[in-house]
C-alpha cells in the first residue's frame, strides 16, 4: 500500500502519542478507533476522517484544527481563527454571556480588517451574529480612543 500525502499526520500523531506517553493500542481505545487504523493512519496509509481525528484529538488533548490541517481538511488561516474561538469558549473565568460578547467583537474586528466569513445561501454567517451589546462596546472603545484622558 503506498502512502498517502496528509502531510505529516502519522509522523505527528505518532510525537504526540509519544509525549501522551499512550501507547498505540491506549490511544486507539481512547479514541474509540481500532489498533490497527490508527496504526495505518501513523503509518501514512490511510487519511482519516474529520470525524476521527476529532476523537483522537480528543484522546491526546490537543487541538482537532492543528490536526485537520495536517491533514489537509483545513487551511493554516481557518485553523487559527478556530482556535481563537476555541480559547475563548473554554474560558471558565468568563460566562456564557461574556463569552458571546467576546467573539462578536473578535468578528467585528475581523471584518473591519477585511476577513470576511462565509455566508449560506440565506446570507447567515457562521459567526456569531453582531448585537446591540456589541455595537455598544465598540462604541465604549471608540469613545476610549477619542478620549484619552478620560
Amino acid at each position: 500500500m503506498a502512502s498517502l500525502n496528509v502531510g505529516n499526520l502519522g509522523e505527528y500523531l505518532r510525537e504526540q502519542r509519544n509525549a501522551a506517553q499512550l501507547s498505540l493500542r491506549q490511544l486507539a481505545d481512547a479514541a474509540g478507533v481500532s489498533n490497527p487504523y490508527l496504526s495505518q493512519i501513523e503509518r501514512g496509509l490511510r487519511k482519516p476522517s474529520a470525524d476521527v481525528l476529532q476523537q483522537v484529538a480528543k484522546a491526546l488533548r490537543i487541538s482537532a484544527e492543528t490536526l485537520y490541517v495536517r491533514a489537509g481538511i483545513l487551511d493554516e488561516r481557518e485553523r487559527e481563527e478556530l482556535e481563537t474561538r476555541a480559547v475563548i469558549l473554554a474560558d471558565p473565568s468568563i460566562n456564557e454571556r461574556q463569552k458571546n460578547v467576546l467573539l462578536q467583537i473578535y468578528d467585528s474586528f475581523r471584518r473591519e480588517n477585511g476577513f470576511v466569513p462565509e455566508t449560506d445561501e440565506a446570507g447567515a454567517t457562521d459567526d456569531v451574529r453582531e448585537t446591540p451589546v456589541v455595537d455598544e462596546a465598540l462604541k465604549a472603545d471608540a469613545r476610549k480612543d477619542d478620549n484619552p484622558h478620560s
